[in-house]
């Protein structure tokens, strides 16, 4: 209802203005006398009760025209069936007119008040049947209801069985039900008609009101010439009280057209993961085919004057009505009844007029009698008094055992959401008996000819998505939520209601959260505790006491063994707190919690496959894909091996992937299933695909904890398989979603990487990575209708070598980087880059080392050759190249102690090249060349800009102690091979042995000979090296060196 308003008061206030043909109700305003709901006190008996108007569309309250004495009522008035301002919107519906209660009402307030509904509220219902349920135990005349229950809320609507056999006469449909009333209940059934003295109490009724709002307050009869227009049994009066089914209305009611609308002053419900308006289904897809589409658009919608919420001692109502209230003057709220006077008010008049006025909060009675139609006089009646009139006497603290008895036997027994609950007493008949519709409409050949099938499932979806809405709303409401999903899943046929199942099935893989796989949830958590809203559809009920009563099957009739629960007597009902010990809420089950990543990830994508499923039946395609064989794999369009072997054809797939963002960023859109962009089944799809590419990320993070590689290189492919068909259905790509494709990949060149350093166990990762569930071919199978899902085979591709796995990771993470360059994502989110660029230099300094150790070997193996090959010099290249552009990455995000150690390593690489050029010549005739000088001292330097990266030993005493012992080491190596091999031919002997003293004393210097580690013994030795050397390098120039004299001299 678009312009309703939810009232802090228990009534509309006397002279209330109208906005909008509606009464809205004023925050605070209350009617008199009470504005905390009445407290009535009857012999020794208090009933508390108390009404809350949340919505109403009567006009403003005037007073009633009091008719002169013998006025007959007989003669219409002239304003008889017209319309009028005093009316307002609903017509004549607030005149009371039709007491009928609709099929579908409690629908239709439901919608309206989606927040009340599963948890606040206990019964939503018409006020006639909740008069109706309340006088069974003195009333005779039978009871025919449905009973459907949410969460912890009863739906009440009257089943009227004699409309609808007819209809089944007509239609074939329920015929079933037909069968099993004409079998077990009514043997001899035929349709009942109602008297002549019903049509003609109706029409003085009907007369008697009119006449009450004539605005000259004098009652004026028409000429007897209008007399015909009179209603017989077949129009006017008498159609508004034969309700078809569903009845349509008389007047356009005031709740908008569009149930999405919000009845409570809120904002609608629109998530983003819900395609379509959610209550727009019923237009959409047909409620079901019983009705005509005039009676379908109006059979769910809230068409009482005023819903009120009332509280009756602990039971909380939320109530339609359409009693009339007239106020003004001295009486600012009263109700009007009109009464034979030879016929004195009975008990069932009593409790009819005293729940009434509860009900609305209405203070007084005004009662007109009169014989034969003339008025006679008028009486005030409080509605205190009612229980105590002549005639009417009634316990008021009776009538509220039944109510709570009543609520206590239902909720007992009426345990399966979704299920459609038959309460059924027979005419005369002291025995009430519930039967679950539901489980004998499915033993039928079409378990969907329940009509209320489809109200009930749109109504569970509704509240499911309500509570997903609520954003402080507890974890422990999970279960609920869980429950209503399951159970509108269930009740709905596949073929027919694709949107509302996808929807609910991407709900229900929303409520396991995957943001952290790695935390567990505690036994403390939320989702494990336990909530009278958290139960299962599977749970076993509870076993029946037999002190209560409630039913037996051992002595009953044959019929009973069809019934859920019987009431042998409605006396029982009378009897304070008969059901008290079956009033609570079968044992509840908490939201089923994962700990095993695995299990939860695993429920989500059995989720998402049904709903990709409900998405694919939807689209019609000429030539729609075949389904997939389990037991055949699907072929891979892999591009041939001269294409994606090696960087080079790595180099050449990552330019066109980062062409293909770069069309992205366009909006460009393509899908091979014929999808309309905009469409619901394009806007779920692409929620559900992106989903289950979250739920592979997940499970691939979780298989590479366990250093499952195989397995997570597996999950990553169809993470990024998915990934790739969301980017070819997305006509604008958000910035969050590329952000989850920087992880991913992310992620693969980490498992890349970690299969390049265990190739030990490649045998077992290929198995592992070659295995697939029917579940991921079946999604798989689904994203192929989208798309070929080759947007990223190069970066999941399980090689054999080394080196192209390597190249692998280092595309991933460069790819990653570029991903969040082109979104500045950079900016947003700070850490995640870091770690890019962190994992990028790791795998830099990977494969630099894997080109040195190559070199490495090349040098050892070459022995006939003294020349350097062409060979060893790219792969100096190539592994300066890596190291070079790992520097960069660590020193861009400040990281000192590993752009150390790839100074280190670069050092390394070029002692590597110095021993490289050490080979020519004979062994006796070889001299320290300029070339290994030359890459002698480029070590030295990288090892210097090492610890200049460091700054002092405190930052990272490892990483500097390593370093220092590498630059000793470097020293050394020089001075020896300067020493060992004097380059004499180039360089004076003094020259050289100054060169060896210096480079031995700066080895000597950053050999550290005092600090305890495992290092101190390697570096004392050294030490007495350097002092041996350089002391017979020494002695070696004493004794060489040419004297002044001779011994013979001396």
């Amino acid at each position: 209802m678009g312009d309703s308003k939810e009232a802090g008061a228990e009534a509309p206030p006397a002279g209330a203005t109208a906005r909008g043909g509606l009464s809205l109700l004023p925050q605070g305003e209350s009617e008199e006398p009470s504005a905390q709901g009445s407290a009535l006190f009857l012999g020794g008996n208090e009933v508390k009760s108390r009404a809350v108007v949340k919505y109403s569309s009567a006009p403003a309250r005037t007073a009633f025209a009091r008719l002169e004495e013998k006025t007959d009522l007989k003669l219409p008035p002239a304003n008889w069936l017209r319309e009028s301002a005093k009316l307002g919107p609903a017509g004549t519906t607030i005149l009371g007119n039709s007491k009928k209660s609709k099929p579908f009402s409690s629908f239709g307030m439901a919608y309206d008040f989606i927040d009340s509904v599963g948890n606040d509220v206990d019964v939503v219902s018409d006020s006639e049947n909740i008069k109706k349920l309340l006088k069974i135990p003195y009333s005779k005349s039978h009871v025919s209801m449905a009973v459907h229950r949410v969460g912890r809320t009863l739906l009440l609507d009257e089943l009227d069985i004699q409309e609808l056999f007819m209809r089944s006469s007509q239609t074939g449909d329920w015929t079933w039900l037909k069968e099993f009333y004409q079998r077990l209940i009514d043997q001899k059934w035929q349709r009942k008609k109602k008297s002549k003295e019903h049509w003609y109490q109706k029409a003085i009724l009907s007369k008697f009101l009119y006449y009450s709002i004539n605005g000259d307050g004098a009652a004026q009869p028409v000429p007897s010439a209008t007399e015909p227009q009179e209603p017989s049994s077949s129009d006017q009066t008498g159609d508004v009280d034969q309700a078809s089914w569903p009845a349509p209305f008389e007047m356009p009611s005031p709740v908008s057209e569009d149930p999405s609308a919000s009845s409570q002053g809120s904002d609608p419900l629109e998530p983003s993961y819900i395609v379509g308006h959610v209550a727009s289904a019923p237009k959409e897809q047909n409620l079901t085919t019983l009705f005509s589409d005039g009676e379908n658009s109006q059979g769910l919608k809230n068409d009482f004057v005023r819903n009120i919420l009332w509280t009756f001692e602990d039971i909380h109502m939320l109530v339609g009505s359409n009693m009339p209230i007239f106020g003004g003057g001295r009486y600012p709220a009263v109700s009007l009844r009109l009464r034979d006077n030879n016929k004195p008010i009975n008990v069932l008049t009593g409790i009819d007029y005293w729940l009434d006025n509860l009900i609305c909060n209405v203070p007084e009675l005004v009662m007109c009698f009169h014989v034969n139609g003339i008025v006679q006089k008028y009486e005030m009646i409080k509605t205190e008094e009612i229980p105590n009139l002549e005639n009417s006497n009634f316990s008021t603290k009776v009538i509220k055992d039944i109510a709570q008895n009543i609520l206590s036997f239902l909720k007992s027994n009426c345990t399966k959401e979704g299920h459609t609950y038959w309460l059924f007493k027979a005419s005369g008949s002291d025995i009430v008996k519930l039967y679950d519709l539901t489980t004998l409409c499915e033993e039928t050949e079409d378990k969907y000819q329940n009509p209320f099938t489809m109200p009930v499932a749109i109504l569970l979806y509704k509240v499911a998505c309500n509570m997903m809405m609520k954003k402080n709303q507890n974890k422990k409401y999970y279960g609920t939520i869980r429950t209503l999903l399951l159970n509108c899943v269930k009740l709905l046929d596949k073929s027919r209601h694709p949107q509302i199942i996808a929807s609910a099935n991407y709900m229900l893989s929303e409520l396991f959260q995957l943001d952290e796989p790695k935390k567990e949830e505690s036994p403390e958590s939320p989702l494990n505790e336990n909530s009278d809203e958290s139960y299962s559809e599977e749970e076993e009920e509870m076993p029946d006491s037999d002190e209560n009563g409630s039913y037996s099957t051992s002595s009953d009739p044959p019929d009973d063994n069809k019934a859920v629960a019987i009431i042998k007597s409605v006396g029982e009902l009378s009897v304070p707190e008969k059901y008290k010990s079956i009033h609570q809420i079968r044992p509840s089950c908490a939201f089923p919690v994962c700990h095993d990543t695995e299990e939860r990830c695993r429920l989500v994508l059995s989720y998402v496959l049904e709903g990709l499923k409900s998405v694919d039946s939807s689209i019609k395609k000429e030539s729609d894909l075949p389904a997939a064989d389990p037991n055949t794999p699907i072929p891979l369009k892999y591009e041939d091996e001269s294409t994606r072997g090696g960087p080079e054809g790595l180099e050449k797939q990552m330019a066109l992937f980062l062409d293909k963002m770069g069309s992205l960023q366009k909006g460009n859109y393509s899908s091979q299933s014929g999808m309309i962009p905009g469409s619901w089944q394009h806007k779920m799809k692409l929620q559900l695909i992106l989903k289950s590419s979250k739920a592979y990320y997940v499970l691939s993070d979780a298989a590479m904890s366990l250093q499952k590689y195989g397995r997570a290189l597996r999950y990553i492919k169809l993470a990024l398989q998915s990934h790739d068909t969301y980017c070819c259905l997305c006509t604008n790509m958000l910035s969050e979603v590329l952000l989850f494709l920087s992880q991913y990949l992310t992620l693969c060149g980490d498992i890349q990487l970690m299969l390049a350093q265990n190739a030990n166990n490649r045998a077992a990762y290929l198995e592992e990575f070659n295995y697939q569930t029917k579940e991921d071919q079946e999604i798989l199978h689904s994203l192929h209708r989208e798309s070929s899902c080759q947007g990223f085979a190069w970066a999941t591709d399980l090689s054999t070598d080394l080196e192209s796995q390597l190249s692998v990771s280092c595309k991933c993470y460069e790819a990653a980087h570029e991903i969040l360059q082109f979104s500045n994502l950079k900016s947003q989110n700070p850490e995640h880059y870091v770690q890019v660029l962190k994992r990028m230099g790791n795998v830099r300094n990977e494969i630099g080392v894997f080109y040195m150790n190559q070199a490495a070997a090349l040098q050892s193996e070459r022995v006939v050759s003294k020349s350097v090959s062409t060979a060893e010099q790219q792969l100096w290249k190539k592994s300066f190249s890596c190291f070079e552009k790992g520097i960069h990455n660590f020193e861009s995000i400040d990281d000192a102690t590993n752009a150390a150690l790839l100074l280190c390593n670069t050092g390394r690489l070029m002692r590597i090249c110095a021993q490289a050029h050490c080979g020519a010549g004979d062994e006796f005739k070889r001299e320290f060349s300029p070339e290994e000088g030359l890459y002698y001292n480029k070590a030295v330097d990288y090892y210097l800009k090492a610890l200049r990266s460091l700054g002092t030993r405190d930052i990272h005493p490892t990483v500097w102690d390593s370093v220092n012992w590498e630059l000793s080491t470097t020293y050394f190596t020089m001075a020896t091979l300067q020493q060992d091999y004097a380059p004499l031919s180039r360089k004076a002997q003094e020259q050289i042995e100054k060169e060896v003293s210096e480079a031995m004393m700066k080895s000597l210097k950053h050999c550290d000979v005092d600090s305890v580690s495992a290092r101190q013994p390697l570096c004392q030795y050294r030490a007495a090296t350097i002092h041996h050397r350089l002391a017979s390098m020494y002695h070696s120039c004493l004794r060489n060196q040419k004297l002044p004299y001779t011994r013979s001299d001396v």
